[in-house]
Formats: structure tokens, C-alpha cells, sequence
């Protein structure tokens, strides 16, 4: 059910962290929804004196959705878990259960979203998203494009992705309880042991159906200009290579690292790989960076695109110049969206 997560974290030290995030999400959820009466009619005030689209108003109404949905998937999983107890499923059963709320989760929070700040999704190629099984390579500009995927192929095409995510996110506690649940894998980018981290990445691909996919963000974090410059000295320092002029012309996207997307496409030769590019979601990395207005009423533009294995070369140097033939095609894509980040 959960081989993939298998991780240098001890049990304990997850249960730990887990006695602290469970009463501190509850604790958040009643205090601010106990001050509503008070918050709201300020925050009303404040935008009507601003001028400036209902932003603090927004920012309430979409915090008090954030943790609403924490909340109700913290209850929904130990619901599940005592159905699964009691009942005695199988195991294939409990994942399931578990796939349909993440689901739940990550569409109330992606619709809510949408609904509270005026987004407009757009959706081109979606169709070569089914079936699979594939893996999946994204970009990543925003803590959003962690749901997106879910909400538009999950959801629609009820392919369950597994992802390659930062253990930083095991601070979120339905991540961390739901994302164990299901065959995740959490790196930690801080690890001296690199060759095992990729190794969990590489063991996802393992036993993929028709309805599954492997996801994998191959820049690693999010892009800035800082990371960037960055990544260019990263690829110096490791002397002269083909690619370093490749990463160099790369104007709105982070070079791909190739450890984790070349394991995975060692591990599964032949197999389909997809693309997803997006825009309209840049720059939004915390709650805090929501309160300067910049995301209401924006336009959200994803595309996606799928290689027939056949195609993918199988030699490992031939594969890193294709994954940046590919990537190079996905800094395009995005620098002629309007209003490129």
C-alpha cells in the first residue's frame, strides 16, 4: 500500500510531528471561526476604505477554507481507517477510499480557491492524459500546482498519480496522513544520502496499472531568478557539458535535475511520458503572498502533451538531451502565454 514511503523518518518521529500539527489545525479552525463574527465586518471595512477588490476579505474566506478542509480530512481519515480496521478490506480497498479524498480535498480547495479570488481555468491536451500507466513531468511555480494535477486528471480521468514531493509538506497533516496512505514518496533534499532518495523515487514506477502515473517535479522547487542563477553556477562548478548552454537559455523555468526523471525512466523503459506546463499561478508561495491582490481574477492556463515510449531514447546521456529537448519546448510554451511570469 505505502513500500514507497518507506524513509530514513522514524515512526515515532512521524507521530511526533503528528501530535503536534492534529490539535494545532483543530486549534487554528476554532479560533478563527470563532473570531468570523468579529474579523469579517473589519476586513469589510478595511476593503471598502482600500478600494483594492475585497482582497483582505478574500484572504479570510480562503484561510477559513484552507483549514476547514484540514480539518474534515483529518476526521475523514480516521473514518476510514476504523472502516478499514473494522471491516477487515483489502488493502487495494483502503487506498482507494484514500484516492477519493484526496480527490474531495484537493478539488474543494482548488474550486474554492477559484471561486474566491475570480480564476479562470483553461485546459488544452487533457485527453492524452488517460490512459496510463505514464509518468508525469510538471512544472512547478506555486504551492497550487500541487493540486492541480488532481483536480484535472484525478479527478476527471480517475488516474492516480503518485508523487515525488518534498517532506517539508508533512507539515500539512492531511498530507502527511493521506500522502502516507497512498504510494507517495517524500525526498528530503537535505539528505546525505542522495543515491537512496532516488532510489524511492526510481521504486515508484514499479508495478504501474492502466490507472496509474508517477509525478515528478524535475526542477525541484519553485523558480525565481535567485534559484536560477543558482542552478547555472551548480552546472559550472561540474565543468564543461553540453547541457550548460542548454540550462543557460532557459528564460521562465529552472533546469531539470536528472536524478529522480532519469531513474524513473530507467526503471520504466518504454514507458509514455507526459508533459504539463502552466501559467497564471507564479508567484503565489504562501498565504501571505495572497494578501498583494496580484492573483484575483487571473487566467490559468495549463497544457499538456504525451511521448510514446517508443520514442524516448534509452541511452542515459541521449535521454538528459531529450528531457531538456522537452523542457526547452515547455519554457517556450510559457513564454508566449500572455503576460508571461
Amino acid at each position: 500500500m505505502a513500500g514507497a514511503n518507506a524513509r530514513s523518518e522514524s515512526f515515532a518521529h512521524m507521530w511526533r510531528r503528528r501530535a503536534l500539527t492534529v490539535p494545532l489545525y483543530h486549534l487554528l479552525w476554532l479560533v478563527v471561526v470563532g473570531l468570523l463574527p468579529l474579523v469579517v465586518p473589519v476586513a469589510l471595512a478595511v476593503d471598502v476604505v482600500r478600494r483594492d477588490r475585497w482582497i483582505l476579505i478574500r484572504c479570510v474566506a480562503f484561510f477559513t477554507l484552507y483549514l476547514s478542509c484540514e480539518v474534515i480530512g483529518i476526521w475523514i481519515s480516521v473514518w476510514i481507517w476504523l472502516v478499514h480496521r473494522l471491516r477487515g478490506d483489502s488493502a487495494a480497498e483502503f487506498v482507494r477510499r484514500n484516492f477519493v479524498l484526496q480527490q474531495w480535498w484537493a478539488n474543494a480547495l482548488f474550486r474554492g480557491g477559484q471561486r474566491i479570488f475570480d480564476l479562470h481555468l483553461e485546459v488544452e491536451g487533457a485527453d492524452c492524459t488517460t490512459p496510463g500507466p505514464y509518468l508525469f513531468f510538471i512544472r512547478h511555480a506555486s504551492m497550487a500546482d500541487t493540486v492541480l494535477p488532481v483536480v484535472i486528471i484525478g479527478r476527471r480521468h480517475q488516474i492516480l498519480l503518485r508523487y515525488v514531493i518534498k517532506a517539508e509538506l508533512l507539515w500539512d497533516p492531511c498530507l502527511d496522513i493521506g500522502g502516507h496512505r497512498l504510494p507517495n514518496s517524500f525526498v528530503w533534499r537535505d539528505s546525505d544520502d542522495t543515491a537512496a532518495e532516488v532510489e524511492k523515487v526510481a521504486a515508484l514506477a514499479d508495478g504501474l496499472g492502466a490507472q496509474d502515473g508517477v509525478l515528478i517535479y524535475p526542477e525541484g522547487t519553485r523558480f525565481t531568478p535567485e534559484k536560477r542563477q543558482r542552478a547555472l553556477e551548480r552546472l559550472a562548478r561540474g565543468g564543461p557539458s553540453p547541457l550548460r548552454a542548454r540550462a543557460e537559455a532557459l528564460r521562465h523555468m529552472l533546469p531539470p535535475r536528472l536524478g529522480g526523471p532519469l531513474a524513473l525512466l530507467e526503471r520504466a523503459p518504454g514507458m509514455d511520458v507526459v508533459f504539463c506546463g502552466h501559467v497564471g499561478m507564479d508567484g503565489i508561495t504562501s498565504f501571505n503572498e495572497l494578501r498583494n491582490g496580484r492573483i484575483i481574477g487571473r487566467r490559468i492556463r495549463v497544457c499538456f502533451w504525451r511521448v510514446p515510449g517508443s520514442d524516448i531514447p534509452r541511452d542515459r546521456a541521449a535521454q538528459a538531451e531529450w528531457l531538456f529537448d522537452q523542457w526547452a519546448r515547455l519554457d517556450a510554451w510559457v513564454g508566449r502565454q500572455p503576460g508571461p511570469p
